[in-house]
């Protein structure tokens, strides 16, 4: 059992949802997200998604896409990441961190060394936003085989057809894209995202949280109220950007926690 399906069937037990919080690893510098990043549990966070930075991030709008510029300009690098995580662990050894990014990095470095040193820096899940199923032999199988969560996006276009691809592999929970676009590019309705999570939940016992588009507390906990949790990114990292100092950035991701935690 990973961190993140332990931090689940925490939450199941206790009837709560989920909060996931996103984070642009070194932005804007190393230090200022490392101290966020420090702050996130005891803001409420369940999960933290650490995001690397990468020059080419299809599917993420202007604020991920600029804090992952500020990032790398910055001297973030994919050891940096780990080193971060790594960090993270000597205080912290139960809150379930997922990298969330594309696999140029990844393959870059070379799986079997990546999914070592990830494993090694207490990573728990993975998301790789530019890998299909048909891809897994790449690396989602050897992830799972080192004991790394490999947690799939659904979308609003994800048919029928398409589903049980999809959760082909797919382990810790399914993330479920409110919209269609990118991050950051409209708000998510849940009248819209409530029958298409229960679509999902039909074809698997998996938790389904829902990202893109999740801005405010009500929001959080409109939203978290028609599936297992919710995830909020672009809203923390636009706080991060406008220049908001940890102790802020944790004061706004603990109302966007409480907003969830209530659904």
């Amino acid at each position: 059992m990973t961190r993140i399906d332990a931090k689940f069937a925490a939450l199941k037990a206790q009837g709560r949802k989920a909060f996931v919080s996103y984070l642009m690893a070194g932005d804007p510098d190393i230090a200022t997200s490392a101290a966020v990043m420090a702050k996130l549990p005891a803001a409420g966070v369940d999960i933290i998604e650490l995001g690397m930075p990468f020059t080419d991030p299809m599917a993420d709008g202007p604020t991920i896409q600029l804090a992952g510029q500020r990032a790398l300009a910055g001297g973030q690098t994919l050891q940096k990441t780990l080193d971060m995580v790594a960090a993270f662990r000597k205080t912290d050894d139960t809150t379930p961190i997922v990298l969330m990014g594309y696999y140029n990095p990844i393959f870059s470095r070379g799986v079997d060394r990546f999914v070592a040193d990830a494993k090694a820096a207490g990573i728990d899940g993975l998301i790789v936003v530019d890998l299909p199923p048909e891809e897994d032999a790449e690396l989602c199988i050897p992830a799972q085989a080192a004991g790394l969560n490999f947690i799939r996006l659904a979308t609003p276009t994800t048919d029928a057809k398409r589903l049980p691809k999809v959760l082909q592999n797919t382990s810790g929970f399914v993330y479920y894209v409110s919209i269609t676009g990118i991050t950051g590019a409209a708000a998510a309705q849940a009248t819209d995202v409530g029958p298409e999570v229960a679509r999902i939940k039909a074809s698997t016992d998996l938790p389904v949280i829902v990202g893109f588009g999740i801005t405010t507390p009500e929001a959080a906990r409109t939203i978290a109220g028609v599936a297992d949790g919710c995830v909020v990114g672009s809203a923390i990292v636009k706080r991060i950007a406008d220049g908001a100092t940890p102790d802020e950035v944790a004061s706004f991701v603990a109302s966007l926690a409480e907003g969830a935690h209530s659904a």
